[in-house]
């Protein structure tokens, strides 16, 4: 029985080669808004609401000087997400990125869509001329933790403070 050079590729591939990473556009809130229920579900600090987390989404992607937000794809299916936010570091004395959300969907975890998602966004911050990144993180989330160190960040000593307007 011979195998096809088709054959080989295809059974050498791994299930996240079949995911495309791009920039997401208006039509692809909604997907988007299910990935961030899923997000929002598992931490703390926030509860997912549609149509709250749709009006941010669209700030963000009808404003590209504002951040930029990636989708992992497959097919048309929105799988996972990452979204960075410019802002300007005095202490780096030049622009800055905030590591905004960043969800794989649960049945897609595993398969190196994160590590992928979240090497775009270091890069793209990089390419607008971000000098770092920061993030948060639920105090909980050690898998994230775990996954953020392997990624190269290091916990800071700034401890996050909010209040709501």
């Amino acid at each position: 029985m011979q195998i096809s050079k088709e054959q080989v590729i295809r059974t050498m591939q791994s299930p996240a080669d079949k995911i495309c990473l791009r920039q997401a556009i208006a039509a692809d809130v909604a997907q988007l808004c299910e990935l961030l229920s899923v997000l929002f579900a598992q931490e703390a600090d926030f509860t997912p609401d549609a149509q709250l987390q749709a009006r941010g989404l669209h700030l963000i992607v009808e404003q590209p000087e504002v951040g930029r937000i990636y989708c992992a794809t497959d097919g048309d299916a929105i799988v996972g997400m990452v979204s960075i936010l410019f802002t300007v570091s005095t202490a780096e004395g030049g622009r800055a990125a905030w590591l905004e959300d960043m969800v794989v969907h649960p049945s897609r975890r595993g398969r190196g869509i994160g590590e992928r998602l979240l090497h775009k966004a270091i890069s793209e911050a990089r390419a607008a001329g971000c000098t770092r990144i920061t993030l948060l993180t639920d105090a909980t989330n050690r898998s994230a933790m775990r996954f953020y160190g392997r990624a190269g960040f290091v916990r800071s000593q700034m401890i996050p403070f909010r209040l709501g307007l």
